[in-house]
């Protein structure tokens, strides 16, 4: 890695950049080597965390990867090509996480049912655990919008919670029936504001309409019972050894503490059946780490649920690699206050782990990186037309070489 100040930056600059990465919980690796005058980092450690096991989550989101693959993203390791998925692993990836759409007709069938259960047999077969994501839409879900399925449009609401059942069990169902059990279930993606709009739309807190929540709670139940359904009929006397699943609840804003007492108090009200609750957190939209720490403390024991950070991310370089404006910027790295760097990239994702590691009494799961594999290129945008906004918080290069941050995967469990 180049030296970011240049070959003439002064020695003290170069120092300071030394405690600031030791401060960021790494150890800097005793070979630096002479580039001219200046001097660049070749290579890094990244600390241990203290009580992280082999068994907390460090997982990958990976569900654009099909679609990358299919319009010709490969992956190298140290020049090598390889399967990203044994990249991922020899790193200290254990779980990965896959959305599934309903219909996706803008992003030419990539994430329905059928392109989950390729993905997810993949995944298996390379030893990973599993966590599925439904959207309940036929494309992006997330608090900005929560269409539902342009198929299920016109069910009045009895109709609708009946289709939310079917179909979730149809796919669980699915992955079963392809040696593709699951070992977690998000029923709904950041449903802060509800989902499945208009029927399960949520107000803004204060809420004003109770009736929102009871909506959005029987649409809950639905899915829900729907994914227990499903291993119950596939595994009827518990004899097969499938996997327990668990359920989670996810939101952004995962350092926003009003937020979540809010809307889990309404869920908790009104009997949903959950255990696991998921938050989002990027640096540069919700919150400080401080923030976040206290929320997952807060709602861990108030709940009396383990908690799992399902997606968070950071850039490690403001290049762009396909022409189409990327949603990380100088003033998202001001914000989140990390380097833009390979070695901030790795230390947000540590820092990250810590504060989840260190939620009392074992309650935090672990953590997924969202989306490290999404390379800029050509087709495999964030629809049809449309360019890659993210591959700047890949864990690739543009060329698909594995970046030295995705050692932070292993290199947090203590030996």
């Amino acid at each position: 890695m180049r030296d970011p100040l240049g070959s003439a930056a002064p020695r003290a600059w170069r120092r300071a950049l030394l405690h600031i990465a030791l401060a960021l919980g790494f150890v800097i690796a005793a070979t630096i080597i002479a580039l001219g005058e200046g001097s660049v980092i070749e290579a890094f450690e990244i600390a241990p965390i203290p009580g992280v096991t082999e068994e907390f989550i460090r997982g990958v989101d990976i569900s654009t990867l099909e679609k990358v693959q299919h319009y010709g993203g490969r992956f190298f390791d140290h020049g090598v090509e390889r399967d990203v998925l044994d990249i991922l692993k020899d790193r200290g990836v254990n779980w990965v996480r896959l959305k599934t759409w309903h219909n996706p007709v803008l992003d030419e069938g990539f994430n329905d049912q059928e392109s989950l259960v390729r993905m997810a047999r993949r995944v298996k077969a390379k030893g990973f655990k599993l966590l599925v994501n439904f959207h309940y839409s036929d494309h992006w879900a997330d608090p900005a919008k929560q269409y539902k399925p342009a198929a299920w449009e016109e069910l009045d609401f009895p109709e609708l919670i009946e289709a939310v059942y079917t179909y979730t069990k149809e796919v669980i169902a699915d992955l079963y029936n392809n040696d593709a059990p699951p070992d977690m279930v998000q029923v709904g993606n950041e449903i802060r504001t509800g989902m499945l709009w208009p029927d399960g739309r949520l107000g803004t807190p204060p809420n004003e309409h109770g009736s929102d929540f009871d909506r959005l709670a029987e649409l809950l139940k639905a899915g829900i019972r729907g994914v227990h359904d499903a291993r119950q009929e596939a595994d009827p006397d518990g004899t097969k050894g499938l996997p327990p699943v668990r359920i989670a609840l996810h939101l952004d804003n995962g350092g926003d503490n009003a937020l979540y007492r809010w809307w889990f108090d309404e869920i908790v009200k009104r009997d949903v059946p959950f255990d696991v609750i998921g938050l989002s957190y990027y640096p540069y939209w919700h919150g400080t780490l401080p923030e976040l720490k206290r929320n997952m403390n807060d709602i861990s024991q108030r709940y009396d649920k383990d908690v799992v950070v399902l997606e968070t991310a950071y850039a490690f370089t403001l290049e762009d690699a396909d022409g189409y404006p990327n949603i990380f910027g100088p003033e998202q790295a001001r914000i989140a206050g990390y380097p833009v760097s390979v070695q901030g990239q790795a230390a947000l994702v540590r820092d990250v782990m810590e504060a989840v590691a260190q939620v009392p009494g074992g309650r935090g799961l672990g953590v997924f990186y969202w989306e490290p594999a999404w390379l800029g290129v050509k087709g495999a945008g964030w629809t049809q037309g449309e360019g890659n906004a993210w591959e700047n918080q890949a864990m690739f290069d543009f060329n698909g070489e594995a970046l030295e941050s995705l050692n932070v995967f292993g290199a947090v469990v203590e030996k």
